[in-house]
């Protein structure tokens, strides 16, 4: 795809590892870009290791990571020599030398609701109704299908996060205000941000919209 801001670029679109690839299909359909597949993905390296096989061969990339993949996105911009980064309604990284993969008092939740084999059910089975986050049992069904297991070690983990990641031409994307304190940081360091109205993953709401919201940010986050 050409964007205003110099050419051709690829976004890559990094789904959260905790809910697989379904989650970006419509938008990564509309913009033309790549969908990072994280399936069997249970460590930090092994997520970053699916991230930049998504990458081989790709030039100019943007990367546009959702939720928790947020946090590998410093250490993922640097490896691949990202053009651009676009956030949408992700969690952003510390100032390093690395991040935790879950805060604190999340990873309490996380412990309560781990099974004995130490194994976490589904993300969508952590809740009481995430209904309004699909538009159709079809687009459910499909996300769900792709729904990882992953182990409670997971969130345990801390990944790299290198030095001025936050000067690195970056943008955020947010729906509603789940993420308050993120907008908050990327308005502290004047990353070019939208916010509209909507829940987790509603990318799978209005693709057509949040495709558009995600190329003008990136054009506006890599302009001169």
């Amino acid at each position: 795809m050409t964007t205003p801001y110099g050419g051709p670029v690829t976004f890559l679109f990094v789904p959260s590892p905790l809910v697989g690839a379904a989650t970006w299909a419509p938008v990564a359909d509309l913009l033309g870009g790549p969908v990072a597949d994280l399936a069997g993905a249970t460590t930090p390296a092994a997520v970053v290791d699916a991230v930049a096989a998504a990458a081989a061969g790709l030039e100019e990339v943007v990367l546009v990571p959702h939720s928790n993949a947020g946090l590998y996105a410093p250490l993922l911009a640097a490896r691949l020599g990202a053009r651009a980064t676009v956030y949408v309604d992700a969690a952003l990284a510390g100032d390093g030398p690395d991040t935790p993969l879950a805060p604190p008092r999340f990873l309490e939740l996380l412990q309560d609701l781990a099974c004995d084999d130490g194994l976490l059910p589904p993300w969508t089975r952590w809740w009481e109704d995430v209904s309004g986050l699909f538009p159709d049992d079809a687009t459910r069904a499909a996300v769900e299908a792709g729904q990882p297991r992953l182990p409670l070690a997971y969130f345990t983990s801390r990944v790299e996060v290198p030095p001025g990641w936050l000067s690195r031409p970056n943008a955020y994307l947010a729906f509603g205000d789940t993420y308050a304190d993120e907008v908050a940081l990327a308005l502290a360091h004047g990353w070019p941000l939208t916010t509209m109205p909507g829940r987790h993953l509603h990318q799978l709401v209005a693709p057509t919209e949040v495709a558009g919201a995600i190329a003008e940010l990136a054009a506006r986050a890599g302009a001169p």
